[in-house]
């Protein structure tokens, strides 16, 4: 599996790729993509989807991805045998959907056939051609539909490939993407280790979030905080912790201990209410 290096981070544009990483490897990254004519929406975001940088950094480590870069290749000025083959697909593309927007043009007429016949032969009694009237059939009206069709290639949607549609080359990334080394990494990669769901923090004032499964089926139960030092202020903690009542999830704090090596810890703190 390869991963597009873009903006510093990898970028996933195979549906395939996709469902592989959040199914099999409970990678989620992010959709940032628009499947809306009228700009990008949230609720309607597809592919590409963007990884994190942790995420991108965790499959280079597990052997699950590469990193590619593809920018010398795909902004090198095409050749002329490159253009005229756009050029050929592109016309191709367009020809493709004349013929989609033709054939439900004739998929809709003979969904309401009778409603249209009956129309038609009785303009055609009005003007006294009851010969016509009388002989007029289904087959000529798709037949006049067919041959009055006209396919504006100004309105023409444009199809944009989430993957590259040709052949193209591109260089492995081998320079890590984070420090490897770094403590909220590090607690990043044995959470995933443990099997567990694991995406930014940022919208909760955390670092990480943990769900019990797929984000699309659960809520985050955990919003984990990284300290690297194992002291915390009273008052920043005691402001995580209301945060993380409020938004009905248990605060999770991860930190290392003074000489003992690179050993992770984890404290869950609870709000514990007197008066109830």
């Amino acid at each position: 599996m390869y991963l597009t290096l873009l903006n510093g981070t990898g970028f996933v544009f195979n549906v395939d790729d996709y469902m592989e990483l959040r199914s099999k490897h409970r990678i989620m990254g992010a959709p940032v993509g628009t499947a809306n004519t009228k700009g990008w929406s949230p609720n309607q975001s597809t592919l590409p989807v963007e990884l994190s940088k942790f995420e991108t950094q965790l499959l280079l480590d597990e052997n699950i991805a590469k990193l590619v870069d593809k920018s010398k290749d795909l902004k090198a000025k095409p050749t002329a045998e490159k253009l005229e083959e756009c050029k050929a697909d592109f016309e191709s593309r367009l020809l493709g959907q004349e013929e989609a927007l033709k054939t439900e043009k004739l998929r809709e007429t003979e969904r309401y056939m009778d409603k249209i016949l009956t129309g038609k032969r009785k303009k055609l009694l009005k003007q006294g051609k009851n010969d016509l009237a009388a002989a007029l059939t289904d087959k000529d009206v798709l037949m006049e539909m067919s041959a009055n069709f006209k396919f504006d290639r100004q309105n023409a949607l444009l199809e944009v490939p989430c993957e590259h549609p040709t052949n193209h080359s591109a260089q492995i990334v081998t320079d890590p993407i984070v420090h490897t080394n770094s403590l909220k990494y590090r607690v990043f990669k044995d959470l995933w280790r443990r099997g567990k769901y694991v995406t930014s923090g940022d919208a909760f004032g955390a670092d990480f979030l943990v769900y019990p499964g797929d984000p699309m089926i659960y809520h985050a139960s955990h919003i984990v905080i990284v300290h690297e030092q194992p002291v915390i202020k009273p008052l920043e903690l005691i402001a995580k912790v209301r945060l993380s009542v409020i938004v009905n999830k248990s605060c999770v704090f991860a930190y290392e201990m003074e000489n003992n090596g690179e050993k992770i810890h984890y404290q869950t703190v609870a709000w514990c209410n007197p008066g109830k």
